[in-house]
């Protein structure tokens, strides 16, 4: 409509390629390496203050992991197209190019976006190799039966990561980052959220894409809603197929992990999701089949509710949603109500029927 906000930034610092990978701190290296070969990823290198996990598509890692006294998310690394990114982008922030502890080595860039968050924009010197890969099942449709005389049966593993997909973000000061990653980093949106009948004050959730032209990417690398909070929410990982989802959750499950949410197909970005819990509780996302978008696709525009995340699966959990009353979601909720932050009690009263909707 007339006077919304256009999803985009007319001239941006620079247009970063892609999610590098992620960053995280915790405390017990060897229980969150049994995770991440359990939930399907490689190890792309391990010392006794970091491990370093990887898909099996050539690339930067998907994430590192550096021992710390608790765990927490310390924030993203997006790639940037070209070396020369990183000196206009350092010049214009008024940062420094340093160089970045990667497999391989690398140059980075260091900001704080206005969340709070550290934000890398890296340049790696060297790729890891591609990995062999799941194999997706051959199907029959229909008429068109290109398997036979052969049974289906998936063996019971871990879903093998091919790549990190995206992260999504809480934050009390929703406006201010988004502009901040549009006019920063050259990233647009492919869908906006508003509260069902406010509208007209703007939305309240963002799935942002990198802008790579005519060349189609990810719906959505970073996504970020308003919330009490500033944090993590989730992150996912792109594997081959359905039955990769499936049989690699049969796998988790049958080894204790706690699933979140799911099976199910997302509205915005089209996805196939499995969502679960690692032992330090932060929620990562099996997907696949999503959508992918060039730069010629304008914003979608939808009223948040839980009913309109999924297509099909079963209904989003309370896990899913954070919506339980623990302590610390209290704090955030009173933190934020008394802060200087886009929270009020108009937007907390309209997050909440939303979550029940």
């Amino acid at each position: 409509m007339r006077g919304e906000h256009a999803g985009l930034s007319r001239n941006p610092v620079i247009k970063v390629a892609d999610l590098a990978w992620l960053e995280f701190e915790k405390p017990d290296l060897d229980r969150a390496e049994v995770f991440a070969r359990d939930f399907g990823f490689g190890i792309a290198a391990r010392s006794e203050r970091a491990l370093w996990l990887r898909g099996t598509y050539a690339g930067s890692p998907c994430m590192v992991i550096r021992r710390g006294r608790t765990s927490r998310f310390i924030g993203p690394a997006f790639r940037a197209a070209e070396r020369a990114d990183l000196d206009r982008l350092a010049r214009a922030t008024g940062t420094a190019v340093r160089d970045v502890d990667v497999p391989g080595g690398g140059k980075a860039v260091d900001l704080l976006d206005p969340s709070g968050f550290p934000v890398r924009v890296v340049h790696c010197g060297e790729e890891l190799p591609a990995l062999p890969g799941q194999q997706p099942l051959l199907l029959n449709f229909g008429s068109d039966h290109p398997r036979v005389n052969v049974t289906q049966r998936p063996p019971r593993e871990p879903s093998r990561i091919q790549r990190l997909g995206h992260v999504v973000l809480e934050t009390r000061v929703f406006a201010r980052a988004l502009d901040w990653y549009l006019d920063t980093l050259g990233m647009i949106v492919s869908d906006f959220h508003f509260l069902d009948g406010r509208r007209e004050h703007g939305p309240v959730m963002a799935f942002i894409r990198c802008d790579q032209g005519s060349v189609a990417v990810d719906h959505h690398t970073l996504a970020m809603h308003l919330g009490p909070g500033n944090g993590y929410v989730h992150s996912a990982y792109q594997v081959t197929d359905l039955d990769a989802i499936a049989v690699g959750g049969e796998y988790l499950a049958e080894r204790g992990y706690k699933r979140s949410w799911g099976i199910g197909r997302h509205v915005q970005g089209s996805q196939l999701f499995d969502y679960w819990r690692d032992p330090d509780h932060f929620m990562l996302e099996h997907f696949a089949d999503g959508d992918l978008f060039s730069c010629d696709v304008e914003p979608g525009w939808a009223p948040l509710s839980t009913s309109g995340l999924a297509q099909w699966g079963p209904p989003a959990t309370r896990d899913f949603l954070g919506a339980g009353p623990s302590p610390q979601r209290v704090r955030d909720v009173i933190q934020a109500l008394r802060g200087d932050n886009e929270m009020d009690r108009a937007r907390l009263l309209g997050l909440l029927k939303a979550a029940n909707s």
